[in-house]
């Protein structure tokens, strides 16, 4: 037996032989052994045929790879990797290799990119970027408004705007626009589109969109693309090319603005690198903190944020006479993958923000009836405001029901424009836009195609007897003006409100101390020509020193401000006053005598009894009407808000325009659009300080002046042909080396005698602050709003000002 064993032993190794042709036993544990074995290659088979993707959370079960670009893709099938681009895109490791491999097919096309994509960006060119950026296919939807459905272009097709403008299902995109069908649009959707709505699946997403082709391109040369919301690859966003990053963006901070060809020279609606302090200008890079405030989501990694408002701004300034809805926009959201789906969905809550804020639809734009900047849910607000048509324009587009109540019995307040001198429009009140860029007073006058004049700034100073002072002398005072408030400026750095003092007693207290210790002595032509300066700070104060807050005179300039031109608009501001007005419910005559809030909606009582029953008030009325009780509230105003508006001024300035026989001053001030009168005495300053020729073109013979501070107080008892009188004296010692005429029309302005009015502008009294504008501007249980230029802390004392805090009021409206 023994024998016998061994012999089949032996048999069994053999290696002449195959064991597979030999009738071996097997006994029960081997038979088990194998089984177990043959189980586990059942599991390698079934992990090689089906690996699931590795980044946690991904919803893709069964990944397919969208890339097809080695011979060997895995398809919908085994690859030794998935890499996650998003829950319902990703490419295998074969096609990974493609190109990434230097050896293969896809090498070259891979370093190309990386190349131009190192050239011009600031983010890694990784496999994974260049894939979302040239191999994603593109995603696009059906503008069939009964259909709507998102399809998946062929990876070859590149999507453009005009092809996002009229894709219908099926439509076939290569050299064609037939459609395969009437009824494509029944197919069904993508089971993935669905999932991108779902608020985790931005989470998931490895890469931000950066958008190709976006209109904010040549806007933004200056910045990395990929840091505004820009593909590098893309040619219109390429920067200087053959130069390092460092090179091109010191040499692009070199260039002050950015100007597209065709658009608006006051429209820089983005910072650029160098660039600072610049008013209703947003960082392209940066996410303001109303932004984050708005879109927490967007805190960690704000690219499709700052794409999409980035987007939307260039969108606006190129094109702002026509209302920019989430239809214009969308079509110019290039970006491959998936994720142009959501940004498309995101669109409408930056544009609708944008809106709120002020940043777009704005000015004067034509809405129909049936067109809303915002969605339904705020259009069954009811809102009456009264006394200023600037604040309710903007809000009469975003609530459909608006009364304005206007105590008047002409619209515009303090804009008053004087249209009966011959061939020129002379504003009784403002006419001057100070600093234009991305001023909306620019921005009304592009939409309404109104030309804008630039005031030069050549303006001699000319003494009584008619002599022209030296421009040398004018440069020492304006510099040793200039210095005095610069100490000034130093001094409040550590003053509390309490330490306060007059402006003009500081400036007094320094310019003695400055003669004591320097042992100058000015000439009395010289202390004349000071005085022309004080007279300037006085009617940019709208008040005699005396009373204007040395700490907080000017508040206002620690926040950016209006840059570029001073401009003169010579039509008026009336004619945006008129145009803005159009449409708008308007109620003359209609005095508001008083405010009840204390029940669930809001009673307005205007002087002939009449009650107006609301859900919201915009209170717009002066600050000198509001420090006179003329309105009644109930319940009555807080301590606090009664405080702040007391604490502030109310300014007076008077105006005297006069209409010649002909332009008698031309050959003196030769071309210049302004020319200022030397004071004799201080007595004397601020009486027809500076002198406007109102008609640039010169053909009319208008000239008009001002009349501030003390001097104010000296016309207020005269009657206009008093005021005429001394006007003309002043005339005749400035020219009078020759005959002036007299006029044949004039007027004078008595905006201080006013009942509904009663001042020209606000500025902070001493002992007052900044503050008090925004305390002003606080609404009350979301009921009663305030707007106007006394409840604008960045802009007081204009008609921009105005403006936009009636576009800031509408938001806060809007919001509630």
């Amino acid at each position: 037996m023994s024998t016998g064993r061994l012999r089949t032993k032996k048999k069994a190794c053999s290696s002449d032989q195959s064991p597979d042709n030999l009738p071996v036993r097997s006994s029960g544990r081997q038979v088990k052994k194998k089984a177990a074995e043959a189980a586990d290659d059942d599991d390698e088979a079934s992990e090689k045929k089906y690996r699931k993707c590795e980044k946690a959370g991904c919803t893709a079960t069964c990944p397919v790879c969208f890339a097809s670009a080695a011979e060997r893709c895995a398809k919908n099938g085994y690859t030794s990797r998935w890499y996650h681009l998003s829950c319902g895109e990703h490419f295998c490791n074969e096609c990974f290799d493609y190109y990434y491999r230097s050896h293969k097919d896809g090498y070259e096309k891979y370093t190309a990119w990386k190349r131009i994509w190192t050239s011009n960006g600031k983010s890694e060119p990784s496999p994974k970027a260049f894939m979302a950026d040239q191999q994603l296919p593109y995603w696009v939807q059906c503008t069939k408004p009964e259909c709507g459905k998102w399809r998946q272009l062929t990876k070859e097709i590149q999507l453009t705007p005009q092809i996002a403008k009229t894709y219908r299902c099926g439509m076939k995109l290569n050299n064609s626009t037939k459609t395969e069908g009437s009824d494509q649009c029944s197919m069904p959707e993508d089971l993935r589109v669905a999932e991108v709505s779902d608020h985790w699946w931005y989470s998931m997403l490895i890469l931000p969109p950066l958008l190709k082709d976006s209109v904010a391109a040549p806007f933004l040369a200056a910045y990395y693309p990929d840091c505004v919301g820009m593909s590098p690859s893309c040619t219109s966003t390429n920067r200087l090319p053959g130069e390092s990053n460092l090179v091109k963006l010191e040499h692009l901070k070199s260039v002050p603005n950015v100007t597209v060809a065709g658009m608006n020279k006051y429209f820089q609606p983005f910072y650029q690198p160098n660039e600072c302090g610049k008013a209703l200008c947003v960082r392209p890079d940066v996410m303001e903190l109303d932004e984050l405030y708005e879109f927490p989501e967007y805190s960690r990694d704000p690219t499709m944020y700052l794409a999409l408002r980035n987007l939307i701004l260039a969108l606006w300034y190129t094109n702002c006479k026509e209302a920019l809805t989430p239809q214009k926009c969308i079509h110019h959201i290039i970006v491959r993958g998936l994720v142009r789906i959501r940004c498309v969905q995101e669109m409408e809550r930056v544009l609708y923000f944008m809106t709120r804020k002020g940043l777009i639809n704005t000015g004067i734009l034509s809405v129909s009836p049936d067109q809303y900047l915002l969605p339904k849910e705020y259009h069954n607000v009811s809102c009456y405001m009264f006394s200023r048509i600037k604040s309710c324009h903007l809000l009469s587009c975003i609530l459909p029901q608006v009364i304005v109540l206007e105590a008047k019995d002409r619209i515009g307040g303090r804009v008053w424009d004087d249209k009966t001198f011959t061939g020129v429009t002379v504003g009784r009140g403002a006419q001057i836009v100070n600093g234009c860029v991305n001023n909306p007073m620019a921005l009304m006058c592009e939409q309404l195609g109104i030309k804008m004049h630039k005031l030069g700034e050549k303006c001699d100073l000319i003494q009584e007897g008619g002599r022209i002072t030296d421009p040398t002398i004018d440069k020492r005072m304006d510099f040793h003006f200039n210095a005095i408030l610069d100490v000034v400026s130093e001094w409040r750095k550590d003053k509390t409100q309490h330490q306060d003092v007059p402006l003009g007693e500081k400036i007094q207290e320094i310019y003695k101390a400055f003669i004591q210790e320097s042992g100058i002595q000015f000439s009395e032509l010289e202390e004349k020509v000071l005085q022309f300066h004080l007279s300037n700070l006085e009617y940019a104060c709208g008040s005699n020193l005396s009373q204007v807050s040395a700490r907080s005179w000017d508040h206002n300039e620690f926040f950016a401000q209006f840059a570029g031109d001073h401009t003169l608009l010579t039509v008026g501001y009336s004619t945006v006053i008129d145009k803005l007005a159009e449409g708008l419910d308007i109620r003359l005559n209609f005095p508001v005598q008083s405010i009840d809030y204390s029940g669930e909606e809001v009673q307005v009582t205007t002087a002939d009894g009449t009650v107006w029953t609301t859900q919201k008030v915009l209170v717009t009325v002066p600050l000198a009407l509001l420090q006179k009780n003329a309105i009644q509230f109930n319940p009555p105003l807080s301590e606090k808000k009664i405080k702040a508006i007391n604490s502030l001024g109310a300014g007076v300035i008077e105006k005297i325009a006069l209409q010649f026989p002909y332009r008698f001053w031309d050959s003196k001030i030769q071309g210049a659009d302004f020319f200022g009168h030397v004071p004799p005495n201080s007595s004397q300053r601020g009486l027809f300080s500076v002198f406007y020729d109102m008609d640039p073109e010169g053909k009319e013979s208008i000239l008009m002046s001002v009349v501030t501070g003390d001097a104010v107080t000296t016309i207020k008892n005269l009657d206009d042909q008093q005021v005429l009188q001394q006007c003309m004296t002043v005339l005749r010692e400035l020219f009078k080396e020759q005959e002036v005429p007299d006029p044949v029309k004039f007027f004078v302005t008595r905006w201080s005698n006013d009942p509904w009015l009663q001042m020209a502008y606000s500025f902070v009294k001493t002992g007052g602050s900044g503050e008090a504008y925004d305390m002003i501007a606080e609404d009350i249980q979301g009921k009663v709003f305030f707007a106007g230029e006394a409840t604008n802390r960045h802009f007081p004392q204009t008609v921009t000002g105005a403006y936009l805090s009636g576009v800031r009021e509408a938001s806060k409206i809007a919001a509630f």
